[in-house]
């Protein structure tokens, strides 16, 4: 059964190509199989053409695509990539697949009998049948070789009259030749016409991903692709052209976002400046200048601001002050001349750098108090050169900047700081801070709690404070003083100084209480001018003194004659508020005539107001007479000169002026007030209006009794004064005596002034014996007054005793003497006047004798006001214990003084002993 199955002609020209067999088993005749050949030859030709040229021209269109497309915009890496890959895919995919289908796929006659079977359909067939019968393997019984044989001539026959080329696809051959000769001129053209332009692209196409710029006829720079602007602030893009652009726009566009474009015209110098207003957005700037296209992403950013400002001082050597590290808020900064500062100034961000400028400033000139009403030329001075701005590129870390240390001239600078962070941004206008030289001033010292003239015994003790203020610390206080003889003496007059206390470079304020005591320190009585002083640690500086208090250390009978001038005129005082206070009575009485009605009148309402008012201040003035009064018998107790007598008379009216001031004045002042309130009845008004003028009375007559014991106490004071003041005269006799004595007998090597004349004597010697002979003058005077005095005092009193005196001072013409003793010191006739003045000065103590009371006279210390109600006894008791309790505080007040002394000496010797102290000074001297 198998053996009688026929394989198919497929099948059998299987088995000849596997066994070697030759292919046909009848070939076609030869002009058809020439006519195929042919037609083979021709497809394959116009397709592999086509085949290269389309890989040709993708190629030239992909580079011109590229060229084409960077003429427009910079065309991304990616882009180029695709086009290069989809230029050179026409080579690599379109050719092999088109040589593929043309000729590998039409290589046998059957395959290009069907294809000419397109275009002949009927010729093809039987071109593909008779194709067949070459291979046909039937048995010979059924295989007719010569109807094969017929039917392939008769096909080759009818072939052999037909073009098989018409039988051809369609051919593009001629249209890829146009395109790829299109292309290659065109891309010839570039490279030919703008060869730099056609070689950048040509780059940029063969190799897409490499980072070759894209190269435009407009060429700009400045270009970055971010940019990071102040937030909210107008901001420039300036792009300027290069010198290789080969074209020139004349304006430029740049957009930023979907914002309106901004134009830029071409500026002079080849730069295009495009303006922008404030952003607040993140965004992309898109700049077009000619085919030059740019991306720019601009990031509105806030400024970098300053977070802190310190400065460093070191202040000048001197001084001796610690560095100082301050805060700088305020944009000044006023330090000591020569102090040496540097600044430290933090950002809200990280810093790529800083620079600080200093520059000099004008100095402003105040003017003067006296030009601002009428301006006066001054004199013009050589204004010194003007210094030199400084630069420096300060160090940066981080967000932190530093300066170099900056010497303080003695001129104002501004320090000018300016900083650009990592973005590119600074600080707009920077920080600006101006340092204005403060000169070390003087310091100064005040004396307070003391007037400036001051009265005072040796024996006293006068408290005060001592002050002294500096800007840049104080080193010492202390006080000094210089003594002042008004008469001529054999003593020095006192000299010294004393050290408060010590200061220290930090302290700009010290204080002290002083306790300044005449007899503690040595000091006699005379005039002294008290001050205190201050040093500062500034090189070369003197002290520097305050206003002097001038004190006065009298001596007790100069003391006492004060005294009695003093209360002299608070009798006075006295007699003036007991003549307001009858004025005051009298109308009182006026009013009190008035009926209820008139009286409630407003006038007489008025003048009840008046009086009231009046009675007020006669009571402030009597409260005024009694403090004065209560001090003066202080004064008296303290003084010791004045008798018992005289301050038992002192102590009554003391009391009884105190007693009118704090009591009986007051009730009549509070007997009108409610006589003229208007509260107040017709009869209450009328019955307050009686008993002011009733107590008014009273108050009338105890002023009355106050000012005769007042009168009675000055005439006992006035007694005890003559006593004081011949004494006085007395001694100053003697001190002139004593001053001639001295320049007469001298051992010091100066010449003795006995037996020359004026005109011989040395200038000092001269103005000695002048100041000697004033000095005369003044007590020949003073001696004068005294029997002046004396007599109108006998007048008052018929005091036998003061009689006595005043003939016995009239019979020996003791004034007429003392000037002829004047004269004998103008002309040097220095034994005789040196006979009469200790001479004058024994009979004037003989005379102050006669006025001393038995048992030596002297009245004892107290206080205020308690003589009434006692005996003699008794108020010299209390006397006496005023006494104790005041010389308790003095010994106290000079105790502090000592103490006070001795400390300062202490602090000054471990000062010095110290090996860091400065040069040792001098200890205080005192007389």
């Amino acid at each position: 059964m198998g053996d009688n199955v026929r394989p198919n002609s497929s099948q059998v020209m299987d088995q000849k190509r596997s066994s070697g067999h030759p292919l046909h088993q009848a070939p076609l005749p030869e002009s058809l199989k020439a006519q195929l050949d042919a037609f083979r030859g021709q497809l394959w030709r116009i397709k592999v053409a086509e085949a290269i040229l389309a890989g040709l021209f993708g190629l030239l269109f992909s580079y011109l695509l590229v060229f084409g497309l960077d003429r427009i915009w910079s065309t991304p890496a990616v882009l180029r990539l695709l086009i290069l890959l989809g230029g050179t895919s026409l080579f690599v995919l379109f050719a092999p697949y088109w040589v593929h289908r043309w000729v590998f796929r039409h290589r046998r006659e059957d395959q290009l009998a069907r294809l000419i079977a397109r275009r002949f359909p009927r010729l093809g067939d039987r071109l593909l049948g008779v194709v067949e019968l070459q291979d046909q393997t039937e048995r010979a019984e059924a295989l007719s070789p010569q109807l094969r044989t017929a039917a392939m001539q008769t096909v080759a026959a009818e072939a052999k009259g037909r073009q098989f080329g018409a039988a051809l696809p369609a051919s593009r051959h001629r249209m890829w030749s146009l395109a790829v000769l299109v292309t290659f001129m065109i891309a010839a053209g570039s490279l030919v016409l703008v060869p730099k332009a056609g070689i950048n692209a040509l780059k940029r196409w063969l190799m897409p991903l490499a980072e070759t710029p894209r190269y435009t006829f407009t060429q700009v720079r400045g270009f970055v692709p971010t940019m990071t602007v102040p937030y909210n602030e107008p901001f420039p893009i300036v792009l300027k052209l290069t010198a290789e652009s080969e074209n020139r726009p004349s304006h430029g566009v740049a957009r930023y976002g979907s914002q309106d474009p901004v134009t830029a015209p071409l500026q002079p110098d080849g730069s295009y400046r495009f303006h922008f207003p404030g952003q607040q957005a993140r965004d992309t700037v898109t700049v077009r200048i000619g085919d030059s296209r740019h991306a720019i992403t601009v990031i509105p950013t806030l400024r970098p601001t300053i977070e802190s400002v310190l400065a460093d001082i070191d202040y000048p050597e001197y001084l001796r002050l610690d560095p100082k590290r301050i805060d700088l808020r305020a944009g000044s900064l006023s330090v000591v001349e020569g102090s040496r500062v540097a600044l430290e100034a933090v950002s809200s961000r990280e810093l790529r750098e800083a620079r600080l400028d200093v520059r000099p400033l004008p100095q402003d000139r105040a003017p003067l108090a006296y030009e601002r009403f009428e301006p006066a030329p001054l004199p013009e001075q050589p204004e010194p050169p003007p210094a030199e701005p400084r630069h420096f590129d300060l160090p940066v870390s981080g967000p932190v900047m530093r300066s170099p240390h900056i010497e303080v001239a003695d001129y104002p600078a501004e320090a000018a700081l300016t900083w650009t962070d990592t973005l590119g941004l600074d600080d707009k206008g920077g920080f600006r801070l101006r340092i204005d030289p403060v000169k070390d001033q003087k310091p100064a010292a005040y004396l307070q709690g003391i007037d400036r003239q001051h009265i005072m015994l040796a024996s006293e003790t006068v408290e005060f404070e001592s002050l002294a203020e500096d800007d840049y610390g104080l080193k010492v206080l202390g006080i000094e003083w210089q003594g002042e003889f008004t008469k001529p003496t054999d003593r020095q007059p006192a000299r010294g100084e004393q050290e408060l206390q010590s200061g220290a470079p930090t302290l700009r304020r010290l204080a002290e209480e002083v306790a300044f005591s005449p007899s503690t320190l040595g000091i006699p009585p005379q005039k002294l001018l008290l001050r205190a002083y201050v040093e500062d640690y500034y090189p070369g500086r003197e002290r520097v003194y305050s206003e002097p208090i001038t004190l006065f250390i009298l001596t007790p009978d100069e003391h006492a004659q004060l005294l009695k001038n003093q209360f002299d005129r608070i009798i006075g005082e006295l007699e003036d508020a007991a003549r307001r206070e009858q004025n005051n009575h009298d109308e009182n009485r006026r009013l009190d005539k008035l009926s209820k009605e008139e009286l409630q009148e407003d006038a007489n309402r008025e003048r009840l107001k008046q009086q009231e008012t009046g009675e007020a201040d006669n009571v402030d003035r009597m409260k005024d007479l009694t403090q004065r009064m209560e001090k003066l018998f202080k004064d008296a107790v303290r003084n010791g000169e004045v008798d018992k007598e005289t301050m038992k008379k002192l102590a009554e009216a003391l009391r009884k002026m105190s007693e009118l001031g704090k009591q009986d004045m007051p009730q009549v002042e509070e007997k009108l007030r409610n006589a003229g309130d208007e509260r107040s009845t017709r009869e209450q008004a009328k019955k307050d209006l009686k008993d002011a003028i009733e107590k008014q009375k009273k108050v009338l007559e105890k002023m009355r009794q106050t000012i005769e014991q007042a009168n009675e106490a000055n005439r006992k004071f006035e007694a005890s004064t003559f006593v004081n003041r011949l004494k006085r005269a007395a001694s100053e006799q003697e001190g002139l005596a004593s001053s001639l004595i001295d320049r007469v007998e001298v051992d010091d090597g100066h010449d003795s002034i006995a037996g020359l004349g004026v005109d011989e004597l040395d200038p000092v010697d001269q103005r000695l014996l002048g100041e000697l002979a004033m000095q005369q003058r003044r007590t020949a005077s003073d001696v004068r007054w005294i029997q002046e005095d004396l007599g109108h005092f006998y007048a008052r009193t018929q005091k036998e005793i003061h009689q006595k005196l005043l003939s016995e001072m009239r019979e020996s013409h003791i004034d007429t003497a003392l000037d002829d003793n004047r004269e004998r010191l103008a002309s040097n006739k220095t034994w005789l006047a040196i006979a009469a003045s200790l001479k004058w000065a024994a009979q004037l103590r003989e005379w102050a004798k006669m006025l001393e009371p038995p048992g030596g006279g002297g009245g004892g210390g107290g206080g205020g006001g308690g003589g009434a109600g006692l005996d003699d006894n008794d108020f010299e008791f209390m006397l006496k214990v005023m006494r104790m309790i005041q010389s308790e505080q003095d010994i106290r007040a000079r105790t502090r003084g000592l103490e006070q002394l001795r400390r300062n000496v202490r602090e000054k010797n471990a000062r010095n002993a110290s090996p860091e102290s400065p040069t040792p000074e001098p200890e205080p001297s005192n007389p």
